[in-house]
């Protein structure tokens, strides 16, 4: 299966060292690029990209508003959202994942992990790193006031809201089923009930309310 890419970033060297890299697989195939978040959008409408490498900061659209639209704009199916940035700690990373990125990669990242985290991402797969990902998470929870948990919260059994405590500390699913002595398969199946009741896409979002709801307080030993 070919997986086509969409690749916008604001400065056209970025791009087209981007493409040269993916050019090289031969299950990729790079069919559209954009110098920002509104031609990005157009785009897409028009490719109709499987995966979009999107740079968090350009002129414009940005890569917030952007993935928001991406995702919720009617394109079926819609494209998953692999968020490029120079900052580990960026706040606006944090604002893609909430508006429904799959996944986020810093820039210095090599070049294999760059292509796994395309592969991982259109297998519907979230790409989470668990250190990164915990720092970036919980330093801007701190900046946050959690809303009123919804209601759906309470909707969840006491081991799917420990399966969603575990995916919001970075634990993988191998290393929650060691933790609660489970199957890998009972912590997908759980893992699926807790998106599907909150409403969730992939784990990411899961991870974002689990902090925004006050289910995991930044700083928290896990």
């Amino acid at each position: 299966m070919t997986i086509r890419l969409l690749i916008v970033d604001d400065q056209e060297l970025i791009r087209t060292g981007l493409r040269l890299i993916l050019e090289t697989q031969e299950d990729f195939e790079v069919v559209g690029e954009a110098a920002d978040g509104r031609e990005a959008l157009a785009r897409a409408e028009e490719v109709r990209p499987d995966v979009v490498l999107l740079d968090i900061r350009m002129p414009r659209m940005d890569g917030v508003e952007t993935t928001a639209r991406l995702t919720a704009d009617g394109l079926t199916p819609p494209p998953r959202v692999l968020i490029l940035t120079t900052f580990d700690l960026d706040e606006y990373v944090f604002g893609a994942l909430r508006a429904g990125a799959a996944g986020f990669l810093l820039k210095d990242a090599s070049r294999e992990r760059l292509i796994e985290a395309i592969r991982v991402l259109h297998a519907g797969d979230a790409l989470l790193s668990p250190s990164v990902t915990r720092r970036l998470v919980e330093a801007f929870a701190r900046r946050v006031v959690p809303p009123t948990p919804p209601g759906l919260l309470n909707t969840l059994t006491p081991r799917e809201r420990e399966v969603l405590v575990l995916v919001a500390r970075g634990l993988s699913n191998t290393e929650i089923a060691g933790r609660l002595v489970v199957t890998e398969a009972t912590v997908k199946s759980h893992l699926s009930a807790v998106l599907a009741k909150l409403g969730l896409r992939d784990r990411v979002q899961a991870v974002v309310l689990a902090y925004e709801n006050g289910v995991v307080v930044a700083g928290e030993p896990a």
